[in-house]
């Protein structure tokens, strides 16, 4: 449906008059009549009864008003949710079930009237992209180079430390453990087939095994988690590794135990990036936000921590 011909029927049913409709439109007096006779054509129906003293809705012209309000209305939305410095905040976090959702859930609560639209990226490649391009105004990602090597105009600020949990299932070794040094896991089976190479979560993970001396297995196909969880809980061998914040929902009988890791605790180091030249007005208050919670104490690092080096 044209929505200039359903924007005119708007303008003439509020001003009664083809004449003001037009100069509100700023169109002129034929196109509103050309265009009020085609959609009246493509709808079969008469909306509009012509007058001496202007034009007056017909019954079928009274029923179609309130859905082409409507029409207009969601057009509008359709167009914010895209339009620079009118849509909602965009943020990227990684997936639903991680940390970042939940910082971003944080922030919702305490700035209710900021509106938010949350997608998920596969990797920082895509991720940078969509912050230099604008079709996202911020992402959270571990930072795998320096600050100085981010492309030009990207920021990026240290938000949040996730410590690293050990999963295993109720037959395993390690499962009645109060914590496990990270040293602990050598010759342990520890598997997480969802790494992908390349991937700042490989990295991380990569260089995690290899400061500690355990091994990783990323072998065979990568079903989900839920598969995943399965394999663990039936296993007195195989475990695996998630964030503190990762959300799980498993069925009772599995007893996975989520068991800390410690002296140091290793720590995801997640990061907040934007472009400096982004103006969207909530992005100032989301990196606020998340920058006094990274140093209000729970969110300091201290020496019991542990990060690659190239998360400084």
């Amino acid at each position: 449906m044209d929505l200039h011909a359903v924007r005119t029927v708007v303008a003439v049913a509020d001003s009664g008059q083809f004449r003001e409709a037009a100069a509100q439109l700023s169109i002129t007096q034929q196109a509103v009549s050309k265009r009020i006779a085609a959609l009246e054509k493509d709808l079969g129906v008469r909306l509009f009864d012509r007058t001496p003293r202007g034009a007056r809705l017909t019954i079928d012209g009274q029923a179609f008003l309130p859905h082409a309000r409507e029409l207009l209305r969601a057009a509008e939305q359709a167009a914010a949710s895209v339009r620079p410095g009118s849509r909602a905040l965009r943020v990227d976090v990684i997936g639903r079930r991680l940390a970042p959702a939940d910082l971003v859930r944080d922030f919702h609560r305490t700035h209710p009237d900021t509106a938010l639209d949350v997608v998920t990226l596969f990797d920082a490649e895509a991720a940078l992209a969509a912050v230099r391009s604008g079709t996202i105004d911020a992402s959270f990602r571990a930072v795998t180079v320096p600050a100085r090597q981010l492309p030009d105009g990207v920021g990026a600020v240290r938000v949040h430390d996730e410590p690293v949990q050990l999963v295993t299932g109720p037959a395993h070794p390690l499962a009645d453990a109060r914590a496990v040094t990270p040293g602990g896991l050598a010759g342990h089976r520890i598997w997480m087939p969802g790494i992908v190479t390349g991937t700042e979560w490989a990295a991380y993970y990569d260089a995690l095994a290899a400061a500690f001396g355990f091994t990783i297995e990323v072998t065979g196909p990568d079903f989900g988690t839920e598969p995943l969880l399965d394999t663990v809980a039936d296993s007195p061998r195989i475990a695996t590794l998630v964030g503190a914040w990762t959300r799980f929902a498993w069925p009772a009988e599995h007893d996975l135990r989520r068991v800390p890791l410690h002296h140091p605790t290793p720590v995801y180091p997640h990061s907040l990036l934007w472009h400096r030249d982004n103006p969207h007005p909530a992005l100032a208050a989301l990196r606020d936000h998340l920058r006094a919670r990274y140093t209000t104490g729970a969110e300091r690092r201290d020496e019991q921590t542990w990060t690659p080096e190239w998360a400084g």
